[in-house]
């Protein structure tokens, strides 16, 4: 299983960025879909999470400016940031509990996409 994720990139404080997170590979089913982010010198945090029944929940450091969204039939995360701040500057990972075709379900995590905003 392979997670692939896209949209990261420079913007200025107050722009907004969508990221994707593709899950590939022998999926039989993905539980939950998260997005993480780590800033230099800092601990990877959790960013925001979707179960597979779209409940969500968030950082109180990004709850409304960001949503999570998912489309099972894609294998697909998405995290719409909004209003970002420069504290935002991180690396995004994705992350996702999958069971895979032989039935053994493990975590799994992306490369990282950086994101970077300008004050």
């Amino acid at each position: 299983v392979q997670l692939v994720e896209s949209g990261g990139g420079l913007v200025q404080a107050g722009s907004s960025l969508r990221l994707s997170c593709a899950a590939s590979g022998s999926i039989f089913s993905i539980y939950a879909m998260a997005w993480y982010r780590q800033a230099p010198g800092k601990q990877r945090e959790l960013v925001a999470a979707i179960t597979s029944g779209r409940s969500t929940n968030y950082a109180d450091s990004v709850k409304g400016r960001f949503t999570i969204s998912r489309d099972n039939a894609k294998n697909t995360v998405y995290l719409q940031m909004n209003s970002l701040k420069p504290e935002d500057t991180a690396v995004y990972y994705c992350n996702a509990d999958v069971r895979s075709q032989t039935m053994s379900r493990n975590d799994y995590w992306g490369q990282g996409t950086q994101v970077t905003v300008s004050s």
